[in-house]
């Protein structure tokens, strides 16, 4: 039940964020927008103010903005959308994915500030028995200062040095109390379900809360690195240096839902991380999607008119009927690769 509704609330959180996009700018614009809605199907509460339908519908997955004339059914009026400057156009598609980037640094900025992050310090929570840290007699309490030698600042120094030493004995030196200890740890065991190399500890964690302008700054810096991966991971893909590793609705929805049972932190990371995905994927020149709407665009300006409509939506159509055809592939992968496991 926590990862169904898990599931429900950030995909919808994430799709009314990228519909407000679009919403906004056509707003801005003086465009007419027919209806707003949160979910598709049956209407369960709607409210009309103004020009705009505002509606909430029984299938919370997803949402829509209707703009009028995007449907094909010109006028002329001035302040539909087919007969506003292409520049207009062009942006309050645009607004859409942007929503969704600015989404994410939000998200990443409350999770370095408000929330806070945990951080690995030094210091032994627990020892685990039958590894190698416990044969060799380290315990819960013990502070790592230094690994083979080299000084260790923090815990993330700690996994990596773990890590870089995998297939060797490592030389630990710990304080327990007022005494300096060096103890010799039998090689790292690997760990297939968390996919490292363990000597068996738990690190103490503390929670960082960082001032209002470093959450700021650091929020909108991981945004822009998560952004560039992205990039580069699309042109591994394509180029064949990347392996495609396939997640659908149901692997998502099950990563949701473990996020949500380890604590905000991690609901809110996985949930920015999502946001920005959503945006950079839906600008991907693909029918249906918005990158699509934004390349016609293009093809608009250099042609100097606007493309049939009636062969527009047959574009979309079929990019629809391919995109429902994926979809159901990359769910039946999910639902194969869970029954193997279970």
């Amino acid at each position: 039940m926590i990862t169904v509704l898990a599931w429900i609330l950030v995909f919808g959180v994430l799709v009314a964020v990228h519909e407000l996009g679009h919403f906004f700018a056509a707003k801005a614009f003086g465009m007419y927008v027919d209806e707003y809605s949160l979910g598709f199907g049956p209407s369960l509460l709607s409210h009309r103010f103004g020009d705009t339908l505002y509606s909430w519908r029984a299938v919370p997955l997803g949402g829509y903005v209707r703009l009028r004339g995007m449907d094909g059914q010109k006028s002329d009026d001035p302040d539909e959308y087919p007969n506003r400057p292409r520049w207009q156009r062009f942006l309050v598609i645009l607004a859409g994915p942007v929503m969704n980037i600015v989404l994410a640094a939000v998200l990443y900025v409350i999770v370095l500030g408000p929330i806070g992050t945990p951080v690995f310090t030094t210091t032994i929570q627990q020892v685990m028995a039958h590894y190698p840290a416990h044969a060799a007699g380290l315990r819960a309490g013990d502070r790592i200062v230094s690994i083979d030698g080299h000084p260790i600042a923090n815990g993330n120094a700690v996994i990596r040095a773990i890590t870089h030493h995998a297939h060797q004995v490592i030389r630990v030196a710990v304080i327990r109390g007022h005494r300096h200890l060096v103890f010799r740890i039998p090689a790292p065991r690997y760990d297939p379900a968390m996919k490292r190399y363990l000597i068996g500890i738990e690190l103490k964690t503390i929670i960082v809360h960082l001032s209002p302008v470093k959450a700021l700054t650091a929020g909108v810096g991981q945004t822009v690195r998560l952004t560039g991966t992205w990039f580069s991971t699309l042109y591994q893909l394509i180029t064949g240096q990347h392996r495609f590793d396939l997640m659908g609705p149901i692997g998502i929805a099950v990563v949701v839902g473990q996020a949500a049972r380890a604590g905000w932190y991690y609901l809110f990371t996985l949930a920015a991380a999502l946001s920005a995905n959503l945006a950079l994927f839906n600008i991907l020149p693909v029918p249906v999607l918005d990158g699509s709407k934004l390349f016609l665009l293009g093809v608009e300006g250099v042609r100097r008119r606007a493309m049939d409509p009636e062969r527009e939506n047959m574009i979309h159509l079929v990019g629809f009927a391919f995109l429902l055809a994926f979809v159901a592939f990359v769910t039946y992968h999910d639902i194969v690769h869970y029954l193997h496991i279970g």
